[in-house]
């Protein structure tokens, strides 16, 4: 069941004024279930199942340059996956229990249009017809048919394939696992990270559509505030995803960030939009902006 929610107007601004906007947080009240697009925002479990490939000492935190659905400010092909950049020989782990259907390189055209896109890859199935994939690895430690449990290591990191430096390629997708189409944000199924100084962080999950209720395509800032204060401690950039990528709910989402609160912006259309929301450790916040 959603939790209570503190929440803020959105508004709508002419495009000229630029000067930040001190919050007005109200609350309003929270309706079960949560709607949002009835009030601004919502907060619930989401469905965090999996543990991320990456453990620590080594780097467990997705490459914030080049996210899910984006295309690195059109630098690169869409993105159906996110990456975790570590060192050549890092351990790779299973992210849930599940059956290893496929271990090897891709040098058929199965998960991918193209032929060794994966380099060696592994997949693996889990409960709820949900498929993990780990790709560009330079060893692999499992077979096809293989039980393995979460957390069980599976390969190492490597740039085998069509790879750009030594990094883990990680996807989820859900259904027909050789739909490349098939996936899903990562980050709205990876349970969030904790730090060595123990910060807690939440996940945003934003819908930016039209009355038509079509997703648009927007550049977002995401701005923290101290809970107390009218200062901005720290400013986000994402981009929506590319518009054959956007066939969910939402067309935006961001992992591990720190609890508290927040302003989403936008300009569309000759129009700033704006929405204050709140984010609480391990829960989902979903966000959905209307615009015209």
């Amino acid at each position: 069941m959603p939790e209570p929610t503190a929440t803020s107007v959105s508004i709508i601004l002419p495009a000229l004024a630029n000067t930040p906007i001190p919050p007005t947080s109200t609350v309003a009240p929270t309706q079960i279930p949560c709607d949002p697009r009835v009030v601004d925002y919502c907060i619930t479990d989401g469905h965090f199942i999996l543990q991320r490939p990456i453990q620590p000492p080594n780097n467990d935190s997705v490459d914030g340059t080049y996210r899910y659905a984006s295309t690195a400010n059109g630098t690169r092909d869409p993105h159906h996956g996110v990456e975790f950049l570590n060192k050549y020989g890092t351990p790779v782990h299973a992210a849930a229990d599940g059956v290893v259907v496929f271990a090897g390189p891709d040098d058929e055209a199965i998960y991918s249009p193209w032929k060794n896109f994966y380099g060696n890859v592994v997949v693996i199935h889990h409960a709820d017809d949900l498929f993990t994939l780990y790709a560009h690895l330079s060893k692999i430690d499992v077979y096809q048919g293989d039980d393995v449990t979460v957390g069980a290591k599976i390969g190492e990191v490597g740039q085998s394939g069509v790879a750009t430096g030594s990094h883990l390629h990680f996807e989820v997708r859900r259904g027909n696992v050789e739909d490349y189409f098939s996936t899903q944000n990562p980050e709205l199924w990876l349970v969030p990270e904790r730090d060595e100084r123990r910060l807690q962080y939440g996940t945003l999950m934003i819908s930016i559509e039209d009355e038509n209720l079509k997703h648009q395509y927007a550049g977002l800032t995401i701005t923290r505030y101290p809970r107390f204060l009218d200062t901005p401690e720290k400013t986000y950039y994402l981009e929506t995803y590319i518009n054959e990528m956007a066939t969910g709910e939402e067309n935006a989402a961001m992992g591990n960030l720190p609890a508290g609160r927040y302003r989403i912006a936008l300009k569309l259309n000759g129009h700033l939009y704006e929405r204050w929301v709140e984010l609480r450790s391990d829960k989902l916040t979903q966000v959905v902006i209307v615009v015209k």
